[in-house]
């Protein structure tokens, strides 16, 4: 499946022009006042570090509306008497109560700001609760677009779910939207009408059957959560479970599905769960989550990575929703949301990027986790060859780092190419151990924190030993691909890099056809390929585990 020097050489005639417009032709989005409210780390919000959340909510699935409250619990980080959280604008405010008294407030878009009647002093821990009541945004195309999801199971039983990544937890229940400030624990309450059931994060600590027919789910989370991974997920829900054998000791696997799907469901979760533990631990080290447990959850929607919670909604097929992404066939021998959502408990739950600009810190290895599955099951050479596959999807068409302080991703590039890209990486470290132990590194380095693109780039440079900064600045912060560009003087074949990334260089696999591969270093200037005998006819590229582009005068 390599692919030949023409072939890349005239992908390249494509690239090049690309790299001197790249900038140009970039769209210049224009953020608004609420993007700004939405995304920016102000003053209002970093006065006050979020610890601990009870979220109470009662629905009301006839009129798909919510009620309730939602407590904050937080440390103040200086002197302030002003504060901001967030709440959709759709939804009211009813009132803010602290210590026993209401608050004023004031609203702007999505925005809400409380005064206090007295200053909170740096270094205090403080509270106060919300109350609010409304009828949430309702999400048509989830979990691409967010809010709750209200439909009906096959038996005609209510079956409602919420997704709200991106837009924001907000979008249903009040909070410091932002997610570079997780809290350390956290109480969902859940109230759902009589004969249905809530699972949400963490462990059930409590069912409550109250005075008015409606039943209370208590779930509490041990670990810090990002409030985007908290869910609601109501329906006629039938429990089975087990265990795994993980680093960290027993491991509970807990399984809430329709009970219309209670066969299948014992068999796909059976057939993928504990694989993809072993693998994920081997990879990535102990599931960060031991205390709260592993749990999925049947969704009316294709799936999230809902911390100690995962979202399945793969119809029970292997492959996405039957089908391959990378066209390989290795991507049916397993099943695809398993898989994926559960790396996530890894890279977006462990480690959570602080503004979602950063996303590729989740996507991009939980993407290359796929690969790593695959390996795992089948050995290298098929997780080598998944990864060539993802390809197909890449468009780019854009910067993956998204615009900073706006709430704004960037390309979805920063799936697949993403994954190529830590691919890439391997290689050049060129031992495998050592990247696993990297990998392994990441999970313990930054556990259970958020993080920034240049925290996990530094961190990947000091560990393997080499300057990596400019592979990633050139893979993430630009839309097209370095080309390499040969050229033939005087008997001798010299190489350089085109790229847009300050002093881009990788070394390269690179061979005269039919002897070993060799890394030969390239900068942006010309020179040499120290192969013996290397001419432009003869000389065969590793484009397989690079993705680069390729020009040969």
């Amino acid at each position: 499946m390599r692919l030949r020097i023409p072939l890349l050489a005239t992908l390249a005639l494509f690239f090049l022009p690309l790299l001197t417009s790249a900038q140009l032709m970039r769209s210049k989005a224009r953020f608004t006042r609420a993007d700004s409210l939405r995304g920016a780390l102000t003053p209002l919000r970093t006065c006050y570090d979020i610890k601990y959340y009870h979220l109470d909510v009662k629905l009301d699935i006839d009129q798909r509306a919510l009620s309730g409250s939602n407590l904050f619990r937080f440390r103040a980080t200086q002197d302030f008497s002003r504060l901001q959280f967030d709440l959709f604008a759709n939804l009211a405010v009813e009132k803010v109560v602290y210590k026993g008294q209401d608050l004023k407030f004031t609203r702007e878009a999505n925005a809400v700001f409380v005064t206090f009647p007295q200053p909170i002093r740096a270094g205090s821990t403080d509270e106060f609760t919300v109350f609010y009541s409304g009828q949430p945004t309702v999400a048509e195309k989830a979990p691409w677009d967010g809010g709750l999801v209200f439909t009906k199971d096959s038996n005609g039983k209510p079956w409602v779910a919420t997704a709200c990544q991106g837009v924001g937890a907000s979008i249903w229940w009040p909070t410091k939207d932002h997610q570079s400030d997780e809290v350390d624990s956290m109480l969902i309450s859940i109230t759902v009408p009589k004969g249905l059931k809530d699972v949400s994060n963490g462990r059930l600590r409590k069912v409550t059957p109250l005075k008015d027919g409606t039943t209370r789910f208590d779930w509490a989370v041990r670990n810090p959560i990002n409030n985007y991974d908290v869910a609601m997920n109501v329906g006629d829900y039938t429990h089975f479970g087990d265990s795994y054998a993980g680093e960290k000791g027993k491991l509970s696997l807990d399984y809430w599905v329709l009970t219309e799907n209670l066969a299948k469901a014992k068999t796909q979760f059976g057939a993928n769960v504990k694989p993809m533990l072993k693998s994920f631990e081997h990879w990535f080290g102990p599931y960060p989550f031991y205390e709260d447990g592993y749990k999925l959850v049947d969704a009316p929607h294709l799936g999230m990575e809902h911390q100690s919670a995962v979202a399945y909604g793969n119809k029970y097929l292997s492959g996405y929703l039957g089908h391959d992404r990378s066209a390989t066939g290795w991507g049916l021998k397993w099943d695809f949301i398993i898989i994926h959502e559960s790396g996530h408990e890894w890279f977006g739950n462990n480690i959570t990027s602080k503004d979602i600009a950063d996303m590729w810190i989740h996507e991009s290895f939980t993407t290359y986790s796929e690969a790593l599955f695959t390996e795992s099951q089948f050995g290298k050479r098929a997780g080598q060859e998944y990864l060539h596959g993802q390809r197909r999807n890449i468009q780019n068409d854009g910067p993956i780092i998204g615009a900073y302080g706006v709430n704004k991703e960037g390309s979805g590039d920063m799936y697949d190419k993403g994954s190529n890209m830590l691919n890439m990486v391997r290689t050049i470290i060129a031992d495998d151990e050592k990247w696993r132990q990297i990998l392994r590194g990441l999970g313990q380095t930054f556990y259970h924190q958020t993080v920034t693109t240049d925290q996990i780039v530094g961190y990947l440079n000091q560990q393997s030993g080499q300057n990596l900064t400019p592979v990633f600045d050139q893979y993430l912060r630009y839309r097209s691909l370095p080309v390499l560009e040969l050229r033939q003087e005087k008997g001798q074949l010299l190489g350089r890099w085109v790229a847009e990334a300050a002093n881009f260089t990788i070394p390269l696999r690179m061979r005269v056809r039919g002897s070993e591969y060799k890394l030969v270093p390239l900068t942006t200037k010309f020179q040499p390929i120290e192969l013996t005998g290397a001419t432009k006819d003869n000389i065969d590229i590793d484009t397989f585990n690079y993705y680069i582009g390729v020009l040969v005068d």
